[in-house]
């Protein structure tokens, strides 16, 4: 007797860089896909194996990586088969992405970026939808009150899943886009880069992760446009490098950048010694 397969197992990671200006994402096949293949049998080890074929195929030294999560759906609408894909999350430094396929994160959710007044007029416009659909449903209202900081609620930079899933229920963003094949690829996915978009909000508050982001060397300011960059919001600058110095997190390498116009900045390095205290969160600071 055959026996019916009951789920096809794919493995996917989500390998974010920094750009000058957001997070990106790095994918394959000309920019159309996120890395990811089949489970087989000469994976002993799911993150060791899944680790080297990203690598592989990005292009790229990966640094950290961990689990994100595991999606199901079903392959075909009228199989009852599960596609089971498990998604880790993997962080690579490459300072270009213009020479490697990649994009922003904030193309794919352009409200999580408040720090141009294009994308503020974009979530209030959200914020004013939301709220007409979801005020005659007292469950719905606390749900996006809490999601997008309403009635005195604190925005949560980390609530990115949230708001997607809400604008999505609401009708307010579609769960894929017909414009390109590369868009349609990457938008379905977008629940997966909303997870992977979340947990680093949550890590680069409380450990080191930033730091393997940002090249052996680097500025308080490359780190602190690091941080914005990942939060989707600006800090303040004194109160940032009073806190990053206060715990010790950097030490000066004695020398200074010469890139960048004007008086060459210290360079810094993280010092792994500090790593169980990293405590970032109070640079998180309201927006003006």
């Amino acid at each position: 007797m055959t026996q019916k397969q009951l789920c096809e197992i794919d493995l996917l990671t989500v390998v974010i860089t920094l750009g000058p200006l957001a997070p990106h994402i790095l994918t394959v096949n000309q920019g159309q896909e996120l890395p990811s293949g089949p489970l087989t049998i000469s994976h002993r080890s799911l993150q060791k194996g899944l680790h080297q074929w990203a690598e592989r195929h990005t292009g790229c030294a990966i640094g950290h990586m961990e689990q994100l999560y595991t999606f199901t759906d079903h392959t075909q609408k009228a199989s009852q088969r599960q596609l089971i894909r498990i998604s880790y999350l993997a962080l690579a430094r490459v300072l270009d992405p213009a020479l490697h396929d990649a994009h922003s994160l904030y193309d794919y959710f352009p409200w999580e970026d408040r720090r141009s007044s294009h994308n503020a007029s974009l979530l209030e416009r959200f914020r004013h939808e939301i709220t007409l659909w979801a005020r005659s449903n007292s469950e719905r209202m606390g749900r996006v009150a809490s999601a997008f900081g309403l009635h005195d609620l604190p925005w949560d930079d980390e609530k990115v899943l949230d708001r997607y899933e809400l604008l999505w229920e609401a009708g307010l963003v579609s769960r894929a886009s017909s414009d390109t094949v590369t868009a349609t690829t990457l938008y379905d996915n977008r629940r997966i880069l909303a997870t992977a978009l979340s947990r680093l909000r949550a890590k680069i508050r409380y450990t080191p992760i930033v730091f393997d982001l940002l090249p052996e060397a680097f500025t308080l300011l490359q780190l602190q446009q690091a941080m914005e960059n990942l939060s989707g919001r600006p800090m303040h600058k004194p109160n940032f490098r009073r806190l990053v110095l206060h715990q010790n997190l950097v030490e000066e390498t004695g020398a200074r950048d010469a890139t960048a116009p004007g008086r060459p900045a210290k360079l810094y390095r993280f010092r792994p010694s500090a790593a169980t205290s990293c405590y970032l969160s109070g640079a998180m600071l309201p927006l003006s």
